[in-house]
């Protein structure tokens, strides 16, 4: 049985560990290293970052909003960041996550949230529309991975519970 609950900074070295594992697929972001505690947690919105667990208690994977700007009118906009430990990929564990971030994003105020996702990681694409976001655009070229350029396509989700008031 899988839990979710509020990632702790007791957490950080686990889900530090899942993120580098992320990075190193080459698929999931253009960070090369993931940051320390303190940058990473300045950066992920507090009330909104979660764990997913197992029954051993072991932290298998983690989500959280980054906001997008720090000016008001942005307030209820946000970047998604789903990650799974390597050992427990293809499990439904991201989509258990994401449902949780979204349903908890939306309670406290979200309207929309979003995402950047690399063309060719298909299993994160079909992750985010399977959950009502939508491919809006893309950005080619923004960025290089071992001298490689990588475009990111853009997507988002706009929500039909908050903000529609």
């Amino acid at each position: 049985m899988i839990s979710i609950r509020s990632l702790e900074p007791a957490d950080w070295p686990t889900v530090r560990e899942i993120y580098a594992e992320g990075i190193a697929t080459g698929q999931a972001t253009l960070e090369t290293s993931p940051p320390e505690w303190e940058v990473w947690d300045k950066s992920h919105t507090r009330e909104l970052r979660y764990v997913a667990m197992n029954d051993d208690s072991e932290v298998i994977g983690w989500t959280a909003l980054t906001p997008v700007s720090g000016r008001c009118v942005y307030a209820g906009v946000a970047e998604v960041s789903v990650y799974v430990g390597s050992r427990f990929r293809g499990q439904k564990i991201g989509d258990m996550l994401l449902k949780h971030l979204i349903k908890q994003s939306e309670m406290s105020g979200y309207w929309t949230l979003q995402a950047g996702i690399f063309p060719e990681n298909l299993a994160s694409m079909n992750l985010h529309t399977r959950n009502g976001f939508r491919l809006i655009g893309f950005r080619e070229n923004i960025g290089k991975m071992n001298g490689v350029w990588r475009s990111v396509n853009l997507l988002e989700r706009r929500s039909k519970v908050a903000g529609m008031d």
